[in-house]
């Protein structure tokens, strides 16, 4: 089943007034500021997206009400033809676990052993908390404001196209009978609910320790609101959705989850300022074991990552798999090879990063691309993220402590943008292209999806970022951040030896 068609029985089982304009207020958004921050993001938008001028009188009234009368007959044949396939449902549960499974422990090992031993249970602590918070904050609003499709209609821009409604407030209408597609929407909504979590887990790479655990909880929780559940609803959706309606590839979230998170962890960087004795004092990995083992975890974890974003135990999925595992071999074996050439050997830190980047970049590609765009993509992922994490970082002298926006930001980019290349059939893809589609027309739409990204998240996460230092403060004091968070902020030690 392709990207397209298994959010088409989203959008059917979902919303109980699909495809009728309507009006409603933005359901987060609660002050001027707020208000004036999505004005900032919209005149941004105009820039990369000259399709969305005059969408809206595209239609004339006689031609709405048709589509809607078609739209509502084809939700109640889709509805009637709905039936539980215990298959499918087999296979997305097992990868709703992994993929959870990713971010505890997966995450919260790789990126713990890649800090100084003061330090490794305050990672390990906000992985865990975030996973819990996100749980909590996913039930209540956020994938109602996610998949909620009420008066969104194909090819017309309106407020729904950039955020959803409260129809599923709490889970609403989340019963043992509701399907979405093949599988329960109770699988389904926790599915998605761990792409929630490890999202925000990823930026905290990026900060490691000096940030406040309380301005953590605070700042995540609005960058999930105002950042992440966008990014899901104008992607993922279906018809009437921003990015979806240009035709973006996104498989399995190479914008909603990685350029996402990256360009958050680089602006949370900068905001920060470095560590105390960045570029002096010494801040090698403390336990690359440890950082192995989380690699070797994000990996495995990875595949229900990919190929459970077909939704369905079917070819899809199958393809999903294997491009992902050669698309990461590559990038490891290209990172470390790069690495070698330009430090003289190689190193484990290297060849486990490079995994990670070709994860990265495979995951918006992973359902449409074949198996050799897979080899190129893993090449280029590898080296490209490893000058991003060394040379580049470097030249321009921030700290992303674990290399969150060289990894994940730029490996996220690679990914979509050669997604628009290697989907196609003539390159070995799997992707099936609308009529006059070409490689360069499809390029331009993921580089727009990408400059978007980087545009709205980017602005958003400045803002929040401020308003949590307002608020609470964002840094640890030069005393806590000498003594080490684990003490500082929780009491305890990693090691009592």
């Amino acid at each position: 089943m392709s990207q397209r068609h298994r959010f088409l029985a989203i959008t059917s089982d979902l919303s109980v007034s699909i495809r009728r304009r309507t009006t409603v207020k933005i359901p987060f958004v609660t002050s001027r500021a707020l208000t004036y921050l999505w004005s900032m993001a919209l005149m941004a938008l105009m820039l990369f997206g000259t399709e969305l001028c005059g969408a809206q009188d595209a239609h004339a009234t006689g031609e709405i009400a048709a589509a809607t009368e078609a739209a509502t007959a084809e939700a109640a044949t889709a509805e009637e033809a709905a039936t539980l396939d215990s298959g499918d449902t087999a296979w997305m549960l097992t990868a709703t676990v992994l993929v959870l499974f990713m971010t505890i422990p997966g995450l919260a090992l790789f990126y713990g052993g890649m800090v100084r031993s003061k330090n490794i249970l305050s990672i390990l602590m906000q992985c865990f908390a975030i996973t819990g918070l996100m749980a909590v904050l996913w039930t209540i609003y956020g994938y109602s404001l996610a998949f909620d499709t009420s008066g969104m209609e194909a090819n017309v821009l309106n407020l729904h196209s950039f955020i959803g409604g409260l129809d599923k407030f709490m889970l609403s209408g989340v019963t043992l009978d509701s399907l979405v597609g093949t599988i329960p929407e109770s699988v389904f909504v926790t599915f998605q609910m761990t792409f929630a979590i490890i999202t925000p887990a990823l930026i905290v790479g990026a900060f490691a320790e000096r940030m406040k655990f309380s301005a953590l909880l605070i700042f995540m929780a609005l960058w999930f609101t105002v950042c992440y559940v966008p990014m899901v609803h104008m992607v993922w959706s279906g018809d009437g959705a921003l990015m979806w309606d240009w035709g973006v590839l996104d498989f399995a979230g190479g914008t909603v989850v990685h350029i996402n998170a990256g360009i958050a962890g680089l602006v949370a960087a900068l905001v920060l300022g470095k560590r105390q004795g960045y570029g002096t004092a010494i801040m090698a990995p403390h336990n690359l074991t440890l950082s192995m083992v989380g690699a070797a975890m994000l990996w495995i974890g990875w595949f229900g990552f990919n190929a459970g974003s077909a939704l369905a135990a079917g070819t899809s999925a199958g393809m999903a798999m294997l491009v992902t595992q050669i698309c990461t071999a590559t990038a490891a074996l290209a990172w470390m090879f790069a690495e070698w050439i330009a430090h003289g050997k190689p190193s484990l830190l290297g060849i486990i990063s490079g995994a990670v980047a070709g994860l990265v970049a495979i995951t918006p590609a992973s359902g449409t691309v074949g198996p050799a765009g897979a080899l190129v993509i893993g090449a280029v992922a590898g080296v490209v993220c490893f000058l991003a994490a060394t040379k580049m970082k470097h030249a321009l002298g921030y700290d992303d402590s674990l290399d969150v926006f060289g990894v994940h930001a730029v490996g996220g980019i690679v990914g979509a943008i050669l997604t628009g290349v290697f989907a196609f059939p003539s390159m070995g893809g799997v992707w099936e292209p609308g009529e006059g589609a070409t490689i360069a027309s499809q390029v331009w739409i993921q580089t727009q999806s990408v400059l978007f990204t980087i545009v709205y998240t980017g602005v958003l996460s400045y803002a929040l970022l401020k308003l949590v230092d307002a608020m609470v403060g964002l840094r640890v004091t030069s005393e806590q951040e000498e003594l080490g968070l684990d003490l500082a902020l929780h009491n305890e030690r990693g090691y009592n030896l």
